[in-house]
């Protein structure tokens, strides 16, 4: 499992006090979801960060943030925010508040 385990306890201190929250081991790296919906992954030192299609270019517009590629296809709604993004700790919390708080707006996953 290839994920800076530094990284994931960053962000779990970010969303400790949030419920819903689970950790999945996905991608080859580390998921985090609310409500059983992934809404920032780690591969590496890396973030895989799910802004929604809405804010998708939005996000590409922010420094050290790229397309999410890792199918070969681009991925609308996701980007990578490679180290330098996410360095200080407030960075790193705006964009897991972000994700969080799109992704928890989203319609519950129906059953399988």
């Amino acid at each position: 499992m290839a994920f800076d385990p530094g990284l994931a306890q960053r962000v779990r201190e970010v969303v400790q006090h949030r419920s819903g929250i689970s950790e999945k081991q996905m991608f080859g790296g580390l998921a985090f979801l609310v409500d059983g919906k992934m809404f920032i992954g780690i591969r590496d030192a890396s973030l895989m960060a799910r802004v929604g299609k809405e804010r998708h270019d939005d996000a590409l517009a922010m420094p050290h943030v790229r397309v999410m590629d890792f199918t070969g296809r681009p991925m609308q709604g996701y980007v990578y925010l490679d180290p330098p993004a996410i360095e200080s700790d407030q960075d790193l919390a705006a964009w897991v508040n972000w994700c969080v708080g799109y992704v928890a707006g989203l319609p519950a996953k129906k059953a399988k």
